[in-house]
C-alpha cells in the first residue's frame, strides 16, 4: 500500500482543565510534536482511507505539573495514540 502523500489533522478545541501553563506555548509544542509523530509513525487509523473522529476518548490523564511544552508533547502523544488506535473514537 502506498503511504498518503499528506495527513490532515484538523483539531477544532482541546480542553485543558487544570493547568496552569501558557495555552500559546502548549499549543506550538503540542503542533510540533504531533507532527513529529505523524510524520514517524503515520495515522495507522487512516490507512483505509480519509478519517473524520467527532471524539477522542478513554486516554490517560496527564499531570497538571507540567511545564508548557511538555504539556503540549504529552498531549500530543496521547493524542497520535488515540488516532493510531490506543484510545475510544467516536465517529
Amino acid at each position: 500500500m502506498q503511504e498518503p502523500s499528506a495527513i490532515r489533522v484538523d483539531i477544532g478545541e482541546l480542553v485543558l482543565d487544570g493547568f496552569r501553563a501558557d495555552p500559546d506555548r502548549v499549543s506550538a509544542a503540542f503542533e510540533t510534536e504531533l507532527t513529529r509523530l505523524i510524520r514517524l509513525h503515520g495515522v495507522p487509523l487512516a490507512a483505509d482511507g480519509p478519517l473524520a473522529l467527532d471524539a477522542l476518548s478513554g486516554l490517560p490523564p496527564l499531570s497538571a505539573g507540567l511545564s508548557a511544552r511538555r504539556l503540549g508533547q504529552e498531549l500530543a502523544r496521547v493524542v497520535h495514540q488515540g488516532l493510531s488506535g490506543d484510545g475510544e473514537v467516536s465517529r
